[in-house]
């Protein structure tokens, strides 16, 4: 299933034509350029940032787990994984990571799945689900997307281990503060993040925390 493979990037953050501190629970949205990077910076270890990438130019087609797993051959994203879309598109290739090791089965939290996984009454809780349908109605064209854009995502920093049955479990994170992803875009790529909010298990130690991101030109 893939081990760890952590690579340090050369670029540096003064050097970043933007910059942003997304704080625990809030979502951010913005498109790359072909060829721009975009940083994501675990500011603090242990939290997790769900993140979806659409094709800017067909947003239906949007990141594909099914197709990035099958492609790499690989359960976990880390530095050379290609993000593929549904119709078999690269749309950005993980260029440097220094955590190692990113999940893409987990999914995101929801109203029902805090219900399901926890209990009744942590329905009302705030979650990922809720903070990408906030984000994506924020955005200048938002009559573009909907609720069936919301596709299994990619939860960078974040430790989802599959069991011999094939089952999965929350464990704690395997990031550490300042740990960071990056990914180049492969073509014009809108970029859609929930910083997890999640209170539940252990993904972020039970305290969400802030992460950082940063973007580079070509």
């Amino acid at each position: 299933m893939g081990g760890f493979h952590r690579v340090e990037s050369s670029r540096t953050a003064d050097e970043a034509i933007y910059s942003k501190i997304i704080p625990a629970g809030e979502g951010w949205m913005q498109e790359l350029k072909p060829g721009q990077v975009l940083r994501i910076v675990d500011l603090e270890g242990n939290q997790a940032a769900d993140t979806l990438l659409y094709d800017a130019e067909h947003p239906e087609d949007h990141y594909s787990a099914v197709q990035s797993i099958a492609a790499q051959r690989n359960i976990y994203l880390t530095t050379g994984s290609v993000l593929m879309t549904e119709s078999g598109q690269p749309l950005a290739t993980i260029v440097a990571d220094t955590c190692g090791r990113h999940d893409t089965l987990g999914g995101a939290c929801s109203s029902q799945s805090n219900t399901v996984r926890y209990a009744h009454e942590k329905g009302y809780m705030h979650n990922c689900r809720d903070t990408f349908m906030l984000e994506l109605s924020r955005h200048p064209e938002s009559h573009k997307y909907g609720k069936r854009d919301l596709a299994p995502n990619i939860n960078f920093f974040m430790n989802v281990p599959v069991t011999p049955t094939g089952g999965l479990t929350f464990e704690d994170g395997v990031s550490a503060p300042g740990a960071y992803v990056e990914m180049q875009a492969q073509r014009r790529a809108t970029v859609l993040i929930s910083n997890c909010p999640q209170l539940n298990n252990p993904c972020n130690a039970y305290n969400p925390t802030p992460v950082q991101v940063l973007i580079w030109d070509k």
